[in-house]
């Protein structure tokens, strides 16, 4: 059963990790799906092209979330290629981690404008759109981090938490018209990034989860797929945990 067909969702950041993960498992339940890249210009064409193979439409955008005005002539263009934007995806972030003793104000600065800021700017970019139809499912991506935070990501736990507020705050404020804002707050997720970790650390993660395994960009997925699709019509203003267990 393909629980997302005929709606258009925007996934941010989504050449590769999480993002990928999304853009993959919408497209299998038939999701139109536009998504933005900041500089893997080559890894963005091989998953259009993986995404156009399933049989929905989709196109990648090189796009920063965390300009303004960029994130406003996104969902204008997207709107125009696509003819609707029902689901957006804020998946972009980075992390730049340091103790706050040696953290410089630009590195501060900009976790908190690369991932808490581009949140605020999509989510005003598609308003309007989802607005005039009643209707729209907004889910943006938190961590475990922005709950329990972590010391030396005071930057990313900090824009993490405030993905939380802001979430909440906007699910009482669309609520009447039929728009949902939900959060996923993921723990330990095997990606690309976490490969670099040596495999003590990686152990000691999977060890402290009760699940014993680090999660899958899958897990994330499935989850938006649900969040994105009419199985979760009333819920909004939640954060959903992809932990494993990890806060239990």
């Amino acid at each position: 059963m393909k629980l997302l067909e005929g709606k258009t969702a925007i996934i941010t950041g989504a050449s590769r990790g999480i993002g990928k993960g999304v853009a993959v498992v919408f497209a299998k339940h038939g999701a139109n799906v536009a998504f933005t890249y900041s500089a893997s210009v080559e890894a963005a064409t091989t998953l259009e092209k993986e995404l156009n193979a399933m049989g929905v439409k989709a196109k990648g955008y090189q796009s920063n979330a965390a300009n303004y005005e960029q994130a406003q002539e996104l969902a204008k263009t997207v709107l125009e290629d696509f003819g609707a934007i029902d689901v957006l995806v804020n998946n972009a972030g980075i992390t730049k981690d340091n103790l706050l003793m040696r953290m410089g104000e630009e590195d501060f600065d900009k976790v908190i404008e690369v991932n808490l800021k581009s949140v605020f700017n999509m989510t005003k970019a598609v308003q309007r759109t989802m607005l005039k139809k009643r209707n729209g499912s907004i889910i943006n991506m938190s961590s475990v981090v922005g709950v329990k935070g972590n010391a030396g990501q005071t930057n990313y736990a900090a824009s993490k938490a405030g993905i939380i507020g802001f979430s909440k705050s906007v699910a009482l404020e669309l609520g009447s018209r039929n728009i949902r804002s939900n959060v996923i707050a993921p723990g330990f997720i095997e990606t690309e990034m976490t490969a670099k970790l040596d495999d003590d650390t990686v152990t000691t993660w999977r060890n402290a989860i009760p699940l014993k395994r680090g999660g899958s960009p899958e897990d994330i997925a499935n989850t938006c797929v649900f969040l994105a699709s009419d199985l979760s019509t009333y819920i909004t203003g939640q954060t959903i945990h992809v932990d494993g267990g990890m806060l239990t």
